[in-house]
């Protein structure tokens, strides 16, 4: 018997400081049997990063390969952007980069820096993807304000995104590690 995914629900008022954007997102997040809390986290942000983005969307992620964990599709179903979580290969990165108009590479965990100093002189390459890295010591915090029904207030600001809850709050920063071209 396949083990199924853990439901959680999430209101957020998110505040976006850089882009002039106060809006309230809800969100339904289906944790992968076999995904961490701290990956699930992780892409809640990159999705509030991302949430002015037109047909923003989560995907099936883990459970499709051939999908990212986030993306953009157009009414024509172009694929607009494309957000991976964690440390793809190369290989996956440039067929992303071949389908997508924009490809978005959130790391956040202790692995971050060995990934990048292996990929990086070719991740380079690809002219349309952007490398970013959350603090995994923040991830890790952030992570203590997760429970099935949330309500978070996301405020973003520079390089730095403010999550509070009824549990607590926590900043996360956000270290550019590519720019797209």
């Amino acid at each position: 018997m396949a083990l199924k995914p853990t439901i959680f629900k999430l209101s957020v008022n998110r505040c976006d400081l850089n882009n002039d954007i106060y809006d309230t997102l809800s969100l339904t997040v289906a944790q992968h049997p076999s995904e961490t809390l701290e990956r699930m986290v992780a892409r809640i942000v990159a999705f509030c990063l991302h949430s002015q983005q037109e047909f923003l969307a989560f995907t099936k992620g883990l459970s499709n390969v051939d999908e990212p964990e986030i993306w953009a599709k157009s009414l024509s179903d172009e694929l607009l952007l494309w957000i991976d979580m964690g440390e793809p290969s190369f290989e996956r990165a440039k067929k992303a980069s071949r389908l997508a108009d924009a490809v978005n590479i959130y790391t956040f965990n202790s692995k971050s820096d060995v990934w990048w100093k292996q990929e990086q002189a070719q991740l380079s390459g690809l002219n349309n993807l952007a490398v970013y890295q959350f603090s995994f010591k923040q991830i890790q915090l952030l992570i203590k304000l997760v429970k099935r029904t949330m309500e978070w207030s996301v405020t973003i600001s520079a390089d730095s995104i403010y999550i509070a809850s009824d549990l607590g709050e926590c900043e996360v920063t956000l270290s550019v590690l590519q720019q797209s071209q």
